[in-house]
């Protein structure tokens, strides 16, 4: 058996999770054909064939996660012999055989059973209503005791209850390491509209701004090694921009932000929404952002403490932008405020350094 481990689906990332199996065990295929779909960092990634032959084994099931280089399909090359070690080395596979029925749904615990339960445990089965077949036994001998039986009322009342996937799985893991490693500041201050432009397309504006204070300070269009206590600077901005749906966060990457017309930014803006939405969005098209962008005041909201994504060292978050009463040249009058949020990383930023940015950015956008 040729055993094909899980590759490296994008810039070294250190796992994937099943979210669909193309195939199952003992059928045909041939090279290039999809596989799996798996869903690593933001995106659902379809694994081809490396091989042309029968599928023998899956080493998963779906929601399961894989580490990048372990075990993910076994397949039966024509002319080849059945050793299970001649390509990765002795794999045991007695215990960790999958059946097509495991692959495709949630993995079920060897353990649970309804034959064997203690007196006390049936008769309250019996009154409460539990499906003896859901309950996880802790007895001796897979033995149900009456605390296992009150474990899965519990579990039964915690129906909203979800073990976190795909994109919401990741952003918790990211969001934790941020957390973990980021020295976070964020200044906040507003800028002041007494007259809109027309045509005014409040996005594009925004990148505009940014763009030309990441030129005027670029300490903070950066990334930051903590380790290695090494900064690198960009003159080029590749902006991340956030963009919410129901199953999480997306951080698609306008690259080359700097050198784009009004045109063509709000041209990538239109597409990466529509890839998002259809999770059609490549891999590469959310990998390597400079500075981020999330607009979430499009929703609701003024200020906020937005969390910066290593190795960046600033996020620029935009509040909700409103009418209000303004003092221009000695006069009140109705003007618009855009409320703004600049978290940097005070291990690579100063205060002045953010600040300036800030300044530089509201020049811009009300100029």
């Amino acid at each position: 058996m040729k055993i094909f481990n899980l590759p490296d689906l994008g810039e070294g990332l250190a796992e994937a999770e099943i979210r669909a199996w193309h195939i199952k065990v003992g059928e045909m295929v041939i090279e290039d054909q999809p596989l799996v779909a798996m869903e690593t960092a933001k995106a659902v990634v379809d694994v081809p064939s490396p091989y042309a032959g029968k599928i023998v084994q899956l080493y998963g099931a779906v929601n399961d996660i894989i580490q990048t280089g372990s075990p993910l399909i076994g397949f039966e090359i024509a002319g080849e012999t059945h050793d299970q070690g001649s390509v990765v080395g002795k794999l045991e596979t007695s215990e960790a055989k999958w059946s097509e029925e495991v692959c495709t749904k949630p993995a079920v615990s060897s353990q649970k059973t309804s034959a064997k339960m203690m007196p006390a445990a049936r008769m309250l089965a019996k009154e409460m209503q539990v499906d003896v077949s859901t309950i996880v036994p802790s007895g001796p001998d897979g033995l149900i005791t009456a605390q296992d039986v009150k474990r899965a009322m519990t579990q039964s009342k915690d129906e909203n209850k979800e073990t976190l996937h795909g994109v919401r799985r990741m952003m918790a893991d990211t969001m934790t390491k941020a957390h973990q490693t980021v020295v976070p500041v964020t200044i906040f201050d507003d800028a002041h509209f007494t007259a809109l432009p027309e045509p005014f397309d409040l996005t594009v504006r925004l990148i505009q701004a940014l763009v030309a204070a990441a030129k005027a300070e670029p300490a903070l269009n950066a990334w930051f090694d903590g380790t290695r206590l090494e900064r690198q600077c960009f003159s080029h901005v590749n902006l991340g921009l956030a963009v919410d749906t129901v199953e999480g966060l997306f951080v698609p990457v306008i690259k080359e932000a700097h050198q784009q017309s009004s045109t063509a930014l709000r041209q990538s803006i239109d597409a990466y929404k529509i890839a998002v939405k259809e999770r059609s969005i490549k891999m590469e098209d959310m990998q390597g952002a400079t500075i981020i962008l999330s607009n979430f005041g499009m929703m609701a909201g003024r200020y906020a403490t937005p969390v910066i994504v290593p190795p960046m060292v600033a996020i620029l978050a935009v509040g909700r932008f409103r009418q209000a009463p303004l003092i221009h040249q000695n006069n009140l009058t109705i003007g618009h405020m855009l409320p703004l949020s600049l978290t940097f990383d005070h291990r690579a930023v100063t205060g002045g350094e953010a600040s300036r940015f800030l300044g530089t950015l509201i020049h811009q956008l009300t100029a």
